[in-house]
């Protein structure tokens, strides 16, 4: 492989998604290599264009969701916008789609169609509920999905009603499923001689695979695990603890050693030596009197100095980074995970870097989220329709 490709390239996605789950993960392939063309109606469009801090009328999220991806107007509930739609379909390696289960096989476009008409062609779909079973036809955003998977309950204080994590991360972890599984589905085309198949992802599921130990625990000893703030249950000592100076730090001193260290760094040899808190289990059972030390501690001082002191002692730490915090950062900035980009009318602005950092053939950014239909010409071109010809589709409200 020429070591400035990418290793994607070659791959053609189609993408019949919206908002979050479907988009993300068409990004992901875009960002590596692979030709994404983006189906979007022409009423409007993805409604992420009008999602969150608007520039001149368009998401600022918009412009990193779609980078890379081509913009295709195509009205499905039109005979020709779906007969458009299949011969992209019959030269494609993948589809990825997030509509609610049904709504293509209404369209005449289920994974039978699809199948006979691309043997080869890997269909990504991605829903609340999967496409099976007694609540696959409810609606099911990432905040539902959250909640049925078990993030939702666990995420909290004790004392008060369950919150969210402040992005939409049932989407975002469903969208990585998805594009795992693709990437799986392919390497079985390609290596075992298989055909293409369907990648089913539930974003209840999606989240629910993240749910760690929570399943034996429950099963063997009947143990629910519960909301508990800052704190891990169980791993003592990690949590959030604030400063003098009113800002916050995470301190991860759970590993046997690190308590150790951080205690002698403390001032504290008394709890560093006591063989009751050589372990784990001993510590999680005096968690409340560790967590008083940690905060009487922290409390004394201004952030930098808990985090001279912590660094010295090679204990795990980090202040609760903003968004400020991350643009003066120099590990962000060695990393590059922050990507100069312009906005449509040249104005200058940053992206986020791009995950995960591959040594030979790494992804990049090669064009902010396009225009609504900003690719017509060309990819209906590339299927052979003529100038004219795209002219009369958009007259008689194909594409």
């Amino acid at each position: 492989m020429n070591a400035l490709a990418k290793p994607l390239a070659g791959l053609k996605v189609i993408e019949l998604g919206t908002l979050i789950a479907g988009p993300f993960a068409s990004r992901l392939c875009a960002e590596f290599g692979a030709e994404v063309i983006k189906i979007e109606s022409p009423d409007g469009g993805d409604p992420l264009r009008k999602w969150r801090k608007l520039y001149e009328g368009t998401s600022l999220w918009w412009f990193v969701q779609a980078r890379n991806k081509k913009s295709l107007t195509l009205n499905l509930k039109h005979p020709e916008g779906r007969e458009i739609l299949k011969k992209l379909l019959a030269e494609a390696d993948i589809l990825i789609e997030n509509f609610r289960p049904g709504v293509l096989e209404k369209l005449g476009l289920g994974w039978d169609v699809i199948h006979a008409l691309n043997p080869k062609l890997v269909m990504v779909r991605l829903s609340g509920f999967g496409q099976s079973g007694p609540y696959k036809d409810q609606p099911g955003f990432g905040a539902v999905g959250e909640s049925m998977g078990g993030l939702r309950y666990i995420t909290g204080f004790e004392d008060r009603p369950p919150v969210r994590t402040g992005i939409s991360i049932g989407d975002s972890i469903a969208a990585l499923w998805g594009v795992i599984g693709a990437l799986m589905a392919l390497r079985h085309r390609e290596v075992n001689g298989g055909q293409g198949q369907v990648v089913d992802v539930a974003l209840y599921e999606a989240v629910f695979a993240m749910m760690e130990s929570m399943v034996p625990e429950f099963d063997v000893f009947g143990f629910i695990r519960e909301r508990s703030g800052n704190i891990m249950p169980g791993i003592t000592p990690s949590s959030i603890h604030t400063a003098a100076d009113g800002r916050h730090v995470q301190i991860g001193a759970n590993g046997d050693a690190i308590f150790k260290r951080f205690m002698q760094a403390i001032g504290r040899d008394d709890l560093a030596n006591d063989p009751s808190l050589a372990s784990n289990d001993g510590r999680d059972a005096r968690r409340d009197e560790l967590y008083g030390v940690i905060d009487r501690w922290v409390g004394s001082l201004p952030l930098e100095e808990v985090l001279t002191v912590l660094n010295r002692a090679e204990v795990p730490a980090s202040r609760i980074f903003s968004a400020e915090d991350m643009f003066n950062d120099p590990q962000f900035l060695a990393r590059e995970m922050f990507l100069s980009a312009k906005l449509p009318d040249g104005k200058p602005f940053k992206m986020p870097g791009i995950v995960p950092k591959l040594s030979d053939t790494p992804g990049s950014s090669e064009w902010i989220g396009p225009e609504l239909g900003e690719h017509n010409a060309e990819v209906l071109g590339g299927l052979g329709y003529s100038a004219e010809q795209v002219a009369a589709l958009k007259g008689d409200g194909a594409i």
